[in-house]
This record gives structure tokens, C-alpha cells and sequence, in this order.
């Protein structure tokens, strides 16, 4: 290591600008600059204190970080101190491994949340030390997901709700850095996750149109069957072979949203579509990524692109769910069958789509009212 001090001294016995001798002895020795701050230990020792590494500063700069580390020490702080605690404070990525070996023995939903550490938390926070993120950062960044990136309110909530609980954890388990939570006080938006937004059959052209035209080869498929089937996007993308009989028209949800295992009953175009569907030996998964093998981790980009090729602007993924649901509602099924088929676990969930069955109620009471065969308009003829 280099002491800024001595190397001040050094320039000036070599009648040599500081700058330049400094900057040949760091290219000689890949070096780091220190600066002594007259900071006694216990023992008595000089304490030592880095500056910054090889090219990070010139000397002008190094010497007044000097200054003002001295300067600190004089005032009663200990500068090496400090950066010991602060190192002891652990990086988000440290946290988010013990965060999910906990969640990991009790939730089932554990693999999503180690989803959106590896898509979306990590990346921009897990360098970074739980006492250095600030509120402001991350309610910026959550607001950007949504309003840059796209994403719906309900995933920014889903975030959201992650890291907040993981500073809970951390400041329960007593780790460094967690005392202050960024996310204290931030209120979690109103997602308005029942809003309406049901295909029309001339937009499922379109839309069919738009993902058959994309680079992606199997989001033509995706699309289609999560149309017809009606179900959840990640039960399809981490859909086995295994869980489908065909012959019985049948697909065995594993684990569902409910928490029980349900069965998903096959449209013969559902079954047409499957069978389509390009095979790989030795992969499980009914709908890969062809490159990987293994489940998409996201079909972003690729029903971004066909939504804005079919000029559909605003729809969800999660919308094909509601326009299978409105499809059979509208073609005649009671609310209690659409429950069943959606794997709805309450039935005020699927209540929702009661307005759409509107001319199909008005044709059930028609034909209720004319079963008898009498008119009660009519006056009846005295006897």
C-alpha cells in the first residue's frame, strides 16, 4: 500500500509533481492509497485507512479525503471503525438467501418469490447493503415497473410485499442494517384486479394473427390454450406431459392457486392444439422454452409483441382467463360450472361474469314462462 502522506514528502524530495510520481508508483505496483489518521487502537497501533484503488483518484483528491478522514478523527469519529460495522451489514443477496431457505419451508409460492428476486430485486438491489437503500429508490423503482416497463399493478404489489417482508424478517432475526424498513409507510395501490377486459371474437382473430407472427414459436400455442382452457398462466407454463390424458380429455393441476390439486376438463380444439405442440426428448414440460428446455421464466417481451402487432393495447395475459370465463358464460353455462372449470375456490369469485349471462337468463325465464303453455295476459273465458 501507498501513504499519501509519504508520497507528498517523496515528490518533494524529488523536486517531482506529486501527481506524476504517485501516478508511476501505482503503475508499477497496482497499488491502493492509504492515509494514516492518527486513529490509536487498543494496543496502540497507527490505524490505517484506505482511500481508493489503481486510477480511482488523483492525488488532489486523495489528499483531501485524507484531510477530512483526519479532520474526523479529530472530532471523536473513528473512520475504520465505521467501515468495520459497516461491512458486518449484509447485502440484500445475502438476505434474500436466507429469505427463501425460510419461505422455502412453509410457503408454496416460494419458487415465484425466488422469481422475482432473480428477475427484478436482485439486479437492481442485491449489491447493495440493507442500510443504504432509501425510500425514495425503491418506491421510484417499483412506480417505474409499472409505468416504464409495463407491468401490471399487481406485480409492482407482489414486489412490493417481498422486500418489505424481508426487512421484517431481517430485523427479527437482529441483522445489521435492518432497522429502518424502506417500504414502512408506502401504501400498496389498489391493483383493480376485476376489471373487465374480455375479448371480442374479432380481436381472438387478431390476437391469434399477432402471436403466430412472432420470433417466439411457441407463444401461438400459449396464447391459444390459455384461451381455451381458461387457466392460469404459470399453471401452463409449468404443465407437464405427465398431467394430460388425452383420451380422457383431462389435465391434473398438480397444485393450484387454491392449494388442492384440480382438473382441468380438455376442449376437443384444446386437444387439437396439444397435439401440435413440437416435442423434445428427454424434456417434460409441455410448453418450453425451445433454447432451454425448460419453463419460461417470462413471455413478456413476446406477448408485448403480439398484442401490439394485433393493436390490442392494455391487455393482459391474465384477460384470456376472464374471456374463456365470459365465453361460456355467454354461450349458456351457469356460473357454477364456469367456477369449476376456472378452479375458482370461492364463488363469489366467478359472481363476476353474472352481468354477462344477461341474454342467456332472459332466454331461460322465456322458456320458463312459456313451458305451461299459458298466457296470463290473456283474460280466461267464463265458465
Amino acid at each position: 500500500m501507498i501513504n499519501i502522506t509519504n508520497a507528498a514528502t517523496l515528490a518533494g524530495a524529488l523536486r517531482m509533481p506529486a501527481d506524476v510520481l504517485l501516478k508511476r508508483l501505482l503503475q508499477l505496483r497496482h497499488d491502493q492509497l492509504v492515509a494514516n489518521v492518527d486513529s490509536q487502537s487498543d494496543i496502540g497501533d497507527l490505524r490505517q485507512h484506505k482511500i481508493g484503488g489503481f486510477t480511482d483518484l488523483t492525488f488532489d483528491k486523495a489528499r483531501r479525503k485524507a484531510q477530512e478522514l483526519r479532520g474526523r478523527v479529530v472530532v471523536g469519529e473513528n473512520p475504520t471503525e465505521e467501515r468495520k460495522l459497516k461491512r458486518q451489514v449484509p447485502t440484500v443477496a445475502e438476505l434474500a438467501e436466507r429469505y427463501m431457505a425460510h419461505v422455502r419451508s412453509y410457503k408454496r409460492s416460494a419458487d415465484i418469490d425466488q422469481r422475482y428476486l432473480n428477475n427484478h430485486i436482485l439486479p437492481r438491489f442485491g449489491r447493495m447493503r440493507l442500510d443504504e437503500i432509501t425510500q425514495e429508490q425503491v418506491v421510484a423503482w417499483l412506480d417505474a415497473k409499472v409505468k416504464k416497463e409495463g407491468y401490471a399493478l399487481g406485480t409492482r404489489n407482489r414486489l412490493h410485499v417481498v422486500l418489505s417482508y424481508m426487512y421484517k424478517l431481517a430485523k427479527r432475526w437482529g441483522m445489521p442494517g435492518s432497522d429502518v424498513n424502506p417500504l414502512l409507510g408506502v401504501p400498496l395501490p389498489n391493483p383493480n384486479n376485476e376489471r373487465e377486459r374480455f375479448l371480442t371474437p374479432e380481436e381472438a382473430r387478431r390476437l391469434k394473427a399477432g402471436a403466430e407472427a412472432d420470433d417466439n414459436p411457441m407463444i401461438k400455442h400459449i396464447v391459444a390454450l390459455l384461451l381455451l382452457t381458461g387457466c392460469r398462466k404459470r399453471e401452463l407454463l409449468d404443465a407437464r406431459w405427465e398431467d394430460f390424458d388425452l383420451t380422457a380429455r383431462q389435465w391434473k393441476v398438480p397444485m393450484a392457486k387454491s392449494g388442492k390439486r384440480r382438473f382441468v376438463p380438455l376442449s376437443l380444439e384444446a386437444i387439437a392444439v396439444i397435439e401440435q405442440l413440437p416435442r423434445w426428448e428427454g424434456c417434460p414440460w409441455l410448453v418450453p422454452n425451445p433454447e432451454t428446455k425448460l419453463p419460461y421464466t417470462s413471455i413478456y417481451y413476446a406477448w408485448h409483441r403480439s398484442t401490439k402487432r394485433a393493436g390490442l393495447k392494455g391487455l393482459r395475459i391474465h384477460d384470456l382467463r376472464h374471456s374463456a370465463a365470459s365465453n361460456m358464460v355467454n354461450a349458456g353455462q351457469s356460473l357454477y360450472v364456469v367456477g369449476q372449470v376456472l378452479g375458482h375456490a370461492q364463488p363469489r369469485t366467478t359472481q363476476r361474469y353474472a352481468h354477462l349471462s344477461q341474454d342467456t337468463l332472459l332466454a331461460a325465464v322465456d322458456a320458463a314462462a312459456g313451458f305451461m303453455g299459458t298466457t296470463w295476459t290473456e283474460t280466461a273465458p267464463a265458465s
